[in-house]
């Protein structure tokens, strides 16, 4: 793993049964070299090796060549996009229009914190080829299936709740989704721009056919 200053340093050979913890170091090192503004292109095996400390031949074991690499990048991303997804659902409260606000703001913010790996997930030079890397159809439908299942599961709850007129949680999810995305892109290239302030409600109430906007939680005493 790489110090503090960010240079390489020596691994030690893992303990036997501990090949996981080095799959996981290796995947940690090349999200870092991701992470730190580097083009996918350029994160092969020997860089990602040279990051982690460890031999290159190290690394086939686990991830026989860059692509299916960079699928398990793109992989835990999505993963770590859901986790954020469902923290913040988790401390929203009951009210299921405050859980869509907050999982609104959750992802705006990933995208916001970790600009290169959301361009990576989207739209950037990883091209994904099904038979290539291990990507099989299924693996590459369900890339943000969990994501996109939390905002769905939200709309349902506002829908049982009476917030929401939407007569098909599942499209009205997919349709939130690419307002969001479509939001947190041009935030992305447009960082200069007067955004309003509003601007996601403006996007997520009519687009997840709100009724009404929640009102602001009171503080806890």
């Amino acid at each position: 793993m790489p110090t503090a200053g960010g240079e390489p340093r020596c691994h030690a050979r893992n303990r036997r049964g501990a090949g996981a913890l080095l799959r996981t170091e290796i995947l940690a090192s090349a999200t870092a070299l991701i992470e730190a503004g580097g083009d996918e292109r350029a994160v092969t095996l020997r860089a990602v090796a040279r990051r982690a400390g460890i031999a290159a031949p190290s690394i086939y074991p686990h991830f026989p060549d860059q692509p299916t690499l960079m699928l398990a990048v793109v992989r835990q991303a999505f993963a770590d996009l859901a986790c954020r997804l469902r923290a913040a659902t988790e401390q929203a409260g009951e009210d299921p229009r405050h859980r869509l606000r907050a999982v609104c703001a959750a992802y705006l913010g990933f995208a916001r914190d970790h600009p290169e790996r959301y361009r990576l997930m989207f739209d950037g030079a990883w091209k994904p080829v099904v038979g290539r890397g291990g990507l099989t159809t299924d693996l590459l439908t369900a890339l943000g299936a969990e994501a996109l299942g939390i905002l769905t599961r939200i709309l349902r709850d506002c829908v049982t709740a009476g917030h929401c007129t939407s007569q098909a949680p599942e499209t009205d999810a997919v349709a939130l989704w690419l307002g969001l995305h479509g939001l947190a892109h041009q935030r992305a290239v447009r960082t200069p721009f007067p955004w309003p302030a509003d601007i996601t409600q403006r996007i997520a109430i009519p687009l997840s056919h709100l009724c009404s906007a929640p009102t602001p939680e009171r503080p806890q005493p």
